[in-house]
């Protein structure tokens, strides 16, 4: 996928630069910056300054929007979480998500699922364990349009965006932030290809959510993925080959009853 934004560094103070903004990411990341912040002192960046600009891609002549904020200490998570980086990413996660989301742009969640259900329509003819993932997930329906349990989404859970200094984790990149759904949340994170390699199952059951509904979220999300990694996706070529089979396993995986992954063994109810 083509970069959203470019980054510059001067001392403590990091500014993105947008190339495009047609989902208001400048807009998003500078109000929930500034919710967080003010809600949970040094869990994020704070918003220092931005600019705005006209239209949906810098051309010459027409500035990109940008938004300063304050440098925050850590490096990035990545492969197999540790135990004490569970522990410190939970408590990052809960603080975020007890804020109220007030005055936050919605996450579309209908955007979500019609785009998901576009993609895995095409894979649907592709042969092999590709289609018949894509053929069995829109078999299912779907039920993801509502927001029952509201949170601050963060909305791009890699683990590149969690920052560990040894001791707590902070977050960044909140350009896809928003008004979304606790469960939906968590399997965004759960299901995301950057923590493939990390055990998840205690991790999730700090977090009071619906497990119907959680597994249904995993569903969508682990589609979404398959439409990213599958041949003509977005991603299909910055990942190794056989990406896009695993990742059509693991939909199966969620999808098919009895797996160890599907709540009591049942067939979800619509992803």
């Amino acid at each position: 996928m083509s970069p959203t934004h470019a980054v510059t560094v001067d001392g403590q103070i990091l500014t993105k630069r947008y190339v495009t903004w047609f989902r208001d990411e400048p807009a998003r990341e500078w109000a929930a910056l500034h919710l967080v912040s003010r809600h949970a002192p040094d869990l994020v960046p704070v918003p220092l300054d931005r600019t705005w600009a006209d239209g949906g891609v810098s051309t010459t002549g027409i500035a990109r929007p940008a938004v300063s904020m304050t440098v925050v200490p850590g490096v990035p998570l990545s492969g197999s979480l540790s135990a004490p980086q569970l522990d410190a990413l939970a408590d990052a996660l809960e603080a975020l998500w007890s804020i109220p989301p007030d005055g936050l742009l919605p996450i579309d969640l209908p955007a979500l699922v019609d785009r998901v259900h576009v993609g895995l329509s095409t894979l649907r003819r592709v042969p092999g364990v590709i289609g018949t993932a894509a053929r069995e997930w829109l078999e299912t329906g779907y039920q993801l349009t509502d927001v029952p349990d509201p949170v601050v989404a963060h909305g791009d859970p890699n683990l590149e965006n969690y920052l560990w200094d040894g001791g707590r984790v902070r977050i960044v990149d909140f350009e896809d932030a928003g008004r979304g759904d606790l469960a939906v949340e968590l399997a965004n994170l759960v299901e995301h290809l950057s923590g493939r390699s990390t055990d998840w199952s205690g991790f999730t059951d700090r977090f009071a959510v619906d497990p119907d509904r959680f597994h249904t979220a995993r569903c969508l999300w682990a589609g979404f993925w398959l439409t990213l990694v599958g041949p003509g996706g977005p991603s299909a070529a910055r990942n190794p080959p056989g990406t896009a089979e695993a990742q059509a396993g693991r939909v199966l995986t969620l999808l098919r009853p009895g797996s160890a992954a599907a709540p009591g063994g049942r067939r979800p109810r619509g992803c």
